[in-house]
């Protein structure tokens, strides 16, 4: 007697629900379409039905979602998915040129579908950084666009600073490459020696003792 066949619309509901719950934390308005299962694909009946996303495979966009029958002699199948993203993101509100500092007329917001992670939805995330390079009118800003302003650009005469228990010593030089706060540089002393520390606001580079 021939084995019954599994319910291809139950596979197609634990796939639904696997996205929902893949995709709650997700910010935005988030949809999905399943693709129909080939009706001439024929699978044994299975009462433990199991979801996984295939390995490197994205969570939004243009996906595929497996289901695994975790019984003996079980079977595996693979759904295609459509899993959109609606938010809304800052985008750029005319062409900026590379190295323009953010100011908050350079920006607005816009109701996004998304195709990949990563993008703004707060002004504070972008006003006052730097752009990498040139974008063009209604450009949404990510992280990958922006830099720090620099604390400390090459050439420049820079403070050191040295802090230790019990002392404070204050000498100058010569930065060699261009930092933003936070950032570790190499400056050449007058002696020159070459050490690195870390940029701070105002030329000063702290190093540590």
């Amino acid at each position: 007697m021939a084995s019954a066949a599994q319910d291809q619309t139950q596979i197609r509901n634990v796939v639904a629900a696997f996205v929902q719950q893949q995709t709650a934390a997700l910010p935005g308005r988030v949809t999905h379409k399943i693709s129909e299962i080939d009706r001439r694909i024929t699978l044994s009946e299975c009462a433990r039905l199991e979801a996984f996303f295939p390995a490197s495979s994205p969570v939004i966009g243009k996906t595929s979602v497996g289901v695994r029958c975790t019984e003996k002699n079980g079977w595996s199948i693979f759904v295609p998915v459509q899993i959109s993203v609606s938010l809304n993101l800052l985008v750029s509100a005319r062409q900026l040129p590379l190295g323009h500092i953010l100011q908050k007329e350079d920006i607005t917001s816009q109701t996004i579908e998304i195709t990949r992670t990563g993008g703004f939805t707060d002004p504070k995330q972008a006003l006052g950084k730097v752009l990498r390079h040139g974008i063009t009118a209604g450009q949404v800003l990510r992280e990958d666009m922006l830099r720090l302003p620099y604390s400390v650009t090459q050439g420049q005469t820079v403070q050191l600073a040295v802090q230790g228990g019990g002392f404070n010593i204050r000498s100058e030089g010569v930065a060699l490459s261009n930092a933003s706060e936070g950032q570790t540089v190499q400056i050449r002393t007058p002696s020159g020696r070459v050490i690195s520390g870390v940029a701070e606001i105002g030329g000063i580079v702290k190093i540590k003792p």
